[in-house]
């Protein structure tokens, strides 16, 4: 496993962000790369699996850490990894309250959060480097939520919302 450059991106405020991270075994070894740098740089990580590469049931992992996140709205964010991404992040999505985004590039990572205010960043681990996840996990840490015309949109995403308004 590729072991961290601490120092090669680091903003000033990891120390403020807060996360959950979880994966199934094939995003084991990128999960376990992130994870250590965001605990370098100060953040604050709550690992909730899977702890090998060891063959386990993704969407045990996804929900889990999708309830963690909505339990604990303000500032938690998600960070979740399996080969596409598809897995987590449909599982995650089937909790109320998650907006679980699968991103594969840091411009993506970022309109997740600030157009549709996501709180868990979902990344296909066979398919992204180490450096390119870094890349998107700060992206989506860094980016703040724009609210304006697109809080209307988010809120007719969770389940509750106001009715609709027809199209046309």
């Amino acid at each position: 496993m590729n072991q961290p450059n601490p120092g090669s991106s680091t903003p000033s405020n990891w120390t403020q962000t807060s996360w959950v991270i979880g994966s199934d075994h094939a995003g084991f070894e990128t999960k376990e790369f992130l994870r250590i740098y965001l605990q370098s740089q100060g953040a604050q990580v709550r690992d909730m699996g899977c702890y090998s590469p060891e063959s386990v049931d993704y969407p045990q992992v996804a929900r889990a850490l999708a309830s963690a996140v909505v339990e604990n709205s303000e500032g938690l964010l998600g960070l979740l990894l399996c080969g596409s991404g598809n897995g987590v992040c449909i599982s995650a999505n089937r909790i109320p309250g998650a907006r679980a985004a699968l991103c594969w590039l840091p411009e993506l990572a970022s309109l997740a959060r600030s157009h549709n205010n996501a709180n868990i960043l979902c990344l296909p681990a066979r398919f992204v480097s180490h450096e390119q996840a870094l890349a998107m996990v700060e992206a989506f840490a860094f980016t703040p939520f724009e609210g304006g015309r697109h809080q209307r949109r988010v809120a007719m995403i969770d389940p509750g919302a106001s009715p609709i308004p027809p199209i046309g």
